[in-house]
């Protein structure tokens, strides 16, 4: 429990909880230019067809959708934990505290899409 009675703190946990979509994004992007990469290159070199690399870059890149799901998903849970620690004046009067949990829900419930779409469309 934060005994500073200042909404900075709550705005500091609100700026990490935003750090961590920003990493999570950027975690689900890498992995989805890795698995098309694969992709592009079987396009390009279609004599020199690689099952081991088109098999490498596909797991890699769903490995790292899932992690920046999974990112979201638990800076979330983080976030809330560090909400029920605050007292009501560290929290500015009608001061709405979900929708940066709903964007990260949002993010990981689209990173687990685009799993399923990498699954179903391999």
């Amino acid at each position: 429990m934060s005994d500073l009675n200042d909404p900075r703190v709550f705005f500091a946990a609100e700026r990490t909880l935003l750090a961590w979509n920003r990493t999570s994004l950027a975690l689900m992007a890498f992995g989805f230019v890795i698995e098309r990469f694969g992709m592009f290159m079987l396009i390009l070199m279609p004599a020199h067809e690689s099952t081991l690399q088109h098999g490498l870059s596909f797991w890699t890149g769903l490995i790292f959708v899932l992690l920046g799901a999974f990112v979201a998903a638990y800076s979330t849970l983080q976030y809330r934990k560090v909400i029920k620690t605050l007292k009501p004046i560290e929290i500015p009067d009608a001061y709405r505290t979900d929708p940066g949990v709903f964007t990260n829900l949002v993010v990981a419930l689209l990173g687990i899409v685009l799993s399923i779409n990498f699954l179903i469309g391999n």
